[in-house]
């Protein structure tokens, strides 16, 4: 009987990987708070978001996906070991530019740079325009 409700395979798994990273189920401290949002009277009333705290590393997670408090627990330890496995990889690095690239797409463009961009258009569409055929009448 696997201690999460999934499937004995995916139980399996989440033990392999915390092997694999070196975390044991010791290292964790869990608590469980009330959630919030979606969920009417059950995240009211029922503690089902669940909150891990890997103690050597100091990374933590906090999980309230479903309604279920035993599905919280499952999907927050796998986080928890995405955190983990980042952080022992190195790509905090590359997410930070991957995040930093994408604030630089969404950010607003200056009146110059707009103007700059518009008048490019303008002379692409001149010089398509300057390509046509002349219709003969």
């Amino acid at each position: 009987m696997s201690a999460f409700p999934v499937s004995l395979e995916k139980s399996s798994q989440l033990a392999q990987r915390m092997m694999a990273l070196g975390v044991c189920e010791a290292d964790l401290e869990e608590s469980f708070v009330r959630s919030g949002g979606h969920g009417g009277q059950n995240v009211n009333k029922v503690a089902t978001c669940v909150m891990l705290v890997h103690r050597p590393t100091g990374v933590s997670v906090k999980c309230q996906e479903t309604r279920q408090q035993g599905l919280n627990r499952f999907i927050a330890r796998r986080q928890l070991l995405d955190k983990i496995e980042a952080k022992k990889n190195g790509f905090v690095a590359a997410q930070r530019a991957e995040i930093e690239k994408i604030r630089r797409q969404k950010r607003k463009r200056s009146r110059r740079a707009k103007a700059r961009m518009l008048a490019d258009k303008s002379h692409h569409a001149d010089k398509k325009a300057a390509r046509r055929s002349v219709a003969s009448e």
